[in-house]
């Protein structure tokens, strides 16, 4: 089991510790990419890296052109969370800037 989180379409941010990503899914749910995470409790930040291999890539643009909110658990509100994409020279997503959050 590892650290995993995925995105779904509807804004749904889902995270936990699991075999694959795709057990992080609920009924209905259409991922539109994931990762792997790790908190830095110092910095009060949830880090956000990799890809899913079976969704790719979290696609965060998706959600900001369709001005999608995006659904965290409230478990992780007070966390500035970044994504850290695998291509060097491409640019951190900070996710509360881009975002619009609301902590569920």
């Amino acid at each position: 089991m590892a650290p995993k989180f995925i995105i779904c379409s509807n804004g749904n941010f889902r995270i936990g510790f699991v075999d694959q990503h795709k057990d992080l899914l609920q009924p209905g749910d259409q991922c539109i990419g994931g990762g792997y995470w790790e908190i830095d409790p110092v910095g009060m930040r949830l880090i956000l890296t990799g890809h899913s291999y079976d969704f790719g890539e979290p696609k965060w643009n998706y959600l900001q052109y369709d001005g999608t909110d995006l659904r965290v658990p409230k478990d992780y509100q007070g966390l500035r969370m970044i994504y850290i994409p695998d291509e060097r020279g491409e640019a951190d997503f900070v996710v509360n800037q881009e975002l619009h959050i609301i902590y569920i």
